[in-house]
């Protein structure tokens, strides 16, 4: 299990994205992706939605094996 911060970290090196990319695509600061990624904060349902699009994945596939802990 991995937390939700590690699996947008995850998907965005595999999509081979830039925090600043990954931040104009959803339509937030770069700073808000990095305290997604170090879990300071969780991204709003919106911006999940976004990355959900932007990865071109389904909401199981972004989920998956993610700890709520």
């Amino acid at each position: 299990m991995v937390k939700l911060g590690e699996r947008i970290k995850d998907l965005r090196l595999e999509k081979g994205l830039t925090q600043q990319k990954l931040a104009q695509l959803v339509g937030v600061s770069q700073k808000a992706v990095d305290y997604w990624e170090r879990s300071v904060n969780e991204p709003k349902a919106s911006y999940i939605i976004a990355m959900v699009n932007v990865f071109g994945i389904s909401f199981d596939d972004f989920f998956e094996n993610v700890t709520t802990e």
